[in-house]
């Protein structure tokens, strides 16, 4: 199969593989047997028409050079990689020519790590959470007689007492070296501070890592910190940390131990143990799946102690919805958790929780991912359990976002991808005028060998875009007639198309840019009527039984 090109490499239009109806696959006698039956219907000495034969011409020759290529074993495997750009020998001495095609792929390999290295260099990667906390409790918790007495009617008091904001980047300095530079600023209830971090890791080898952190802030003091990752075996890795805090009240250490391994396939055993401030010992298990995705912990320590289990069920859709809820119980009370989350945009997550927990209250969580940006809005709306909370907590968003997706998301999204498809037809315009020449050409120059004694004829053929009974007209532009092609296929009463595109076989062109496609054709075989409708990506094998079309009674 051909290896993935970067975006140096310009991929070839004019696919040699669809040129001759084979499959990437293909061994050489196959390609020998449909490059002969090709010669037949395109040789120029078969027609005596000027433009017709100059014609074929054009269409023998796109087809001996496919065959040239793909007929020997070191430049099939250069065109493989590098597609037809790899056969032009100017400004293109990437690899040696008498090199094996392993060891051509081996080198286009080791070039590929290198531009990736040179790119990573020139490239940070930003990430940055924003958090903002709305205390909305005045809209539950409050007492009618307080209201009475305040002015301007007694309309609930809404306000932001929290907010945090975090960011960081990365900058390569060797190969094996990154350095990270990271900050934060917090204020609650009118008191806050921040800090800023400086850490530099270095890869040592595929098996670990280590990094050494610096920090200062203005409320804990400066942290030195060390931190060593590493595989212990292929199923199980360790993470070791320990860290220093020259706070106000004197030297603060601490320490953790993780170590971590995979029970199966999708299953994961994390075992944590932490010193210092926080000590605790916690244990979890982890499932991910495809479809779902569970989690649980427990956890023994000073000051908190907990047993938290949550699952989370994901969708096979489109927009990725996911559906999860969570139980957790300790110390500090118990909280329970439900929400969804969904894919907004291309690169947009919206999702929002409900938490519901003795004595915290209800509080409703929002949060939308931008790439590498998250924004988190945690409202709070009572330190009680009421029913009303919890209903407009749940329906609120419900109904905010069917509004917000019918009325603007899928009308933006729409707009855009018609937008997209626009520019793309018209970017490829010459390109698919061309090839509708090259079609039309074709079929204008096939020897047809067709008659009613073989047992299978073409009888009618469309490749296109189908749409319904009621766009009569856009079908009819988004659709083009391949009868002619398809019948100079026919062999032995076969007909045998591979995966690849269509629109890269002889007669054939894109009437749809950037849209799904499909070959509908009505054949007969035997005297009985078939007919078929295959992807354009499909293989496609005919005669078939399951394709017959019952005779009305």
């Amino acid at each position: 199969m051909a290896a993935p090109l970067d975006d140096d490499i310009e991929s070839n239009n004019q696919d040699y593989y669809s040129l001759l109806n084979v499959r990437k696959e293909a061994t050489a006698e196959e390609l020998k047997a449909s490059y002969r039956r090709l010669c037949m219907l395109y040789h120029p000495d078969k027609h005596r028409d000027p433009e017709l034969k100059r014609q074929a011409e054009q269409l023998f020759n796109q087809v001996h050079q496919a065959y040239e290529v793909l007929s020997d074993a070191h430049s099939r495997a250069i065109y493989d990689i590098f597609g037809k750009k790899g056969l032009e020998v100017e400004g293109w001495e990437v690899v040696e020519r008498k090199r094996t095609p392993a060891e051509i792929r081996e080198e286009y390999e080791r070039l590929q790590r290198e531009r990736e290295e040179r790119r990573l260099q020139q490239r940070t990667n930003p990430k940055g959470t924003i958090s903002v906390g709305v205390d909305a409790t005045d809209l539950f918790d409050r007492y009618d007689e307080d209201f009475e007495e305040m002015p301007g009617g007694g309309f609930p008091h809404i306000e932001i007492n929290k907010m945090h904001i975090s960011q960081s980047i990365e900058a390569p300095l060797t190969n094996s070296d990154t350095a990270v530079l990271s900050g934060s600023l917090s204020t609650h209830n009118g008191n806050g501070g921040g800090n800023i971090n400086m850490t530099v890791r270095r890869v040592m080898s595929a098996k670990g890592w280590g990094e050494v952190e610096f920090g200062a802030g203005d409320i804990l003091g400066p942290l030195i910190g060390l931190k060593v990752f590493r595989n212990v075996t292929p199923r199980c890795f360790m993470t070791a940390q320990c860290g220093l805090q020259f706070s106000p009240r004197g030297l603060r250490p601490s320490c953790s131990l993780m170590t971590a391994r995979h029970l199966d396939q999708n299953t994961m055993g994390y075992l944590q143990w932490r010193w210092g401030p926080n000590s605790a010992m916690t244990t979890s298990l982890v499932r991910d799946t495809k479809s779902s995705h569970f989690t649980l912990a427990l956890q023994l320590g000073v000051p908190h102690s907990y047993l938290m289990m949550s699952y989370q069920y994901k969708f096979q859709d489109e927009d990725q919805t996911k559906v999860k809820g969570s139980v957790k119980t300790g110390w500090f009370g118990t909280v329970v958790e439900y929400g969804a989350e969904r894919k907004i945009s291309r690169h947009s997550i919206l999702s929002a929780t409900v938490s519901i927990g003795v004595p915290q209250g209800v509080t409703l969580k929002i949060k939308l991912a931008r790439a590498n940006q998250t924004y988190l809005f945690p409202v709070h709306l009572t330190d009680q359990l009421l029913p009303s909370a919890v209903f407009y907590a749940t329906v609120g968003p419900l109904l905010v976002y069917m509004a917000v997706h019918r009325l603007i998301v899928i009308p933006y999204t729409q707009a855009q991808k018609e937008q997209e498809l626009e520019l793309q037809r018209k970017s490829s315009a010459t390109d698919i005028a061309k090839k509708k020449q090259e079609a039309e050409s074709a079929v204008s120059t096939c020897m047809l060998k067709h008659s009613s004694l073989l047992c299978l004829i073409i009888l009618n053929a469309w490749y296109g875009k189908f749409v319904s009974d009621t766009s009569q007209k856009q079908e009819k532009a988004k659709v083009i007639d391949v009868t002619v092609p398809l019948q100079c296929l026919v062999k032995d009463s076969k007909l045998i198309l591979t995966e690849a595109s269509k629109s890269g076989l002889p007669g054939f062109y894109d009437p749809c840019v950037g849209e799904e496609k499909s070959l509908k054709l009505l054949y007969q075989f035997r005297g009985v009527l078939h007919q078929v409708i295959s992807a354009d990506t499909e293989s496609l094998r005919i005669p078939k039984q399951s394709h017959r079309i019952e005779s009305e009674s």
